[in-house]
């Protein structure tokens, strides 16, 4: 019986011939990841289970994003807390203000994570790495601090649901149009547990920024870990980025699947996710008058330059609704100074919108955009949770970049064709 491409990254580093679902194992880790919140945590199991070293320097990433830059004093201590443990055990992959950015568009872009490796993080949305053909996923933060001292953790193998794309995305359609339409299909605990693999034709329509889109949100279908096939775009983007030997799986062809759903990526119309879960999916007809107080452009779903590009075509030459805070987050430093050499910032802040440093900020209520009662905001974050980015009585819509920017001029959703 054949493997999946999770079970296989999975036998290879517990140094089995092959696993299967629901076998618990210890497998050796390429990367343990954690950031400015869950890292303090992790430091203080670590220091409590009486750690003395990270298994390897190099192989330990604490990235300061969530309320980086310093928004408060418990921030500033959180954040010192993990600048002096990275001092101390001399690791290598310390980011910082200044240098730092939304840590799952941080690590890919540093070639930190490649094909075939296996990646554990005390943050949900580590799933984003299956988008490079890794297995990635997130923790809490006790394993996070075994992981560091003993560069193992323990896996219980996941089943696979399996999504079959076919087709080419319609203009102004992308990878976030995608997953909120699978999400809105199968619902929040449609993959609870499990591994959602994506492979078939289509690929070639998605970018690798969309299937990075698409993998981060698979923990919003409650899935252990999003993983795409390797093709040609994936290995040209590590190989610009990574100088390490990898070794990419495939699915055997007698690979077994819970369910296989097949994705016609040409009738995927552009999407939003309304209030109080990612599954809540409506296309343009069932959106009605929802007029907005608020648009994110951003996070560690919809940061990276391709989707600054596709925000500011929308907004170039045009200005932000009267009432409406538009606010621009590239996830990264690199980004952050593209978007500004190729005029993007300028085109952002003459159509009225804030045009801030790397920082996860108002995805998750942290700082840079909270809303008040009764507030909307339209978001290419990815969650929508009863007080997600503020009170609990604000509304957050999930959307694309160029759902977010229409909107944003429009001051209400909207779409663009």
């Amino acid at each position: 019986m054949g493997m999946t491409m999770s079970q296989k990254i999975l036998a290879k580093h517990a140094g089995l011939p092959e696993v299967r679902e629901g076998q618990l194992i210890r497998a050796k880790l390429d990367m343990v990841l954690a950031n400015d919140i869950t890292g303090p945590v992790a430091i203080n199991e670590f220091n409590k289970a009486g750690f003395d070293g990270v298994f390897d320097k190099c192989k330990v990433s604490l990235v300061m994003d969530h309320f980086a830059p310093n928004k408060d004093i418990k921030a500033a201590t959180q954040c010192k807390q993990c600048r002096d443990f990275a001092g101390k055990y001399d690791i290598v992959n310390f980011y910082d203000a200044g240098d730092m950015g939304v840590e799952h568009a941080l690590l890919p872009e540093k070639g930190l994570i490649a094909p075939g490796e296996l990646c554990i993080g005390a943050d949900s949305h580590t799933c984003t790495y299956g988008a490079l053909g890794a297995f990635s996923t997130g923790v809490g933060s006790t394993d996070m601090a075994a992981g560091m001292a003993t560069g193992e953790a323990w896996f219980k193998v996941p089943a696979a649901i399996r999504f079959n794309l076919h087709g080419k995305l319609k203009k102004y359609v992308s990878g976030k149009d995608v997953i909120l339409h699978i999400i809105g299909m199968i619902g929040v605990d449609g993959a609870l547990y499990k591994s959602m693999e994506f492979g078939g034709d289509g690929l070639a329509s998605l970018t690798v920024d969309d299937r990075l889109c698409m993998a981060n949100m698979a923990i919003e279908a409650g899935a252990k870990n999003g993983i795409f096939e390797v093709d040609e775009q994936t290995l040209a983007y590590v190989k610009e980025r990574v100088d390490r030997e990898f070794e990419a799986f495939a699915p055997d062809a007698d690979a077994v699947y819970e369910q296989t759903y097949d994705i016609d990526l040409d009738e995927i119309e552009q999407t939003v996710s309304f209030p109080h879960l990612p599954e809540n999916t409506r296309t343009a007809a069932d959106w009605g008058e929802v007029k907005i107080d608020q648009a994110v452009i951003g996070s560690c779903t919809n940061g990276r330059i391709s989707d600054m590009r596709a925000a500011a075509e929308i907004l170039k030459g045009k200005h932000v609704a009267k009432g409406v805070r538009c606010i621009v987050i590239p996830a990264t430093q690199k980004i952050y100074l593209e978007c500004i050499k190729e005029g993007l910032a300028e085109i952002f802040i003459n159509a009225g919108c804030v045009f801030s440093t790397p920082t996860c900020g108002p995805c998750l209520g942290g700082h840079m955009g909270i809303l008040a009662a009764g507030e909307r905001a339209i978001s290419t974050t990815n969650r929508n949770f009863v007080g997600r980015m503020g009170h609990v009585d604000s509304e957050v819509y999930l959307a694309s970049p160029v759902v977010a920017a229409a909107s944003a001029i429009a001051g209400k959703i909207t779409g663009i064709n």
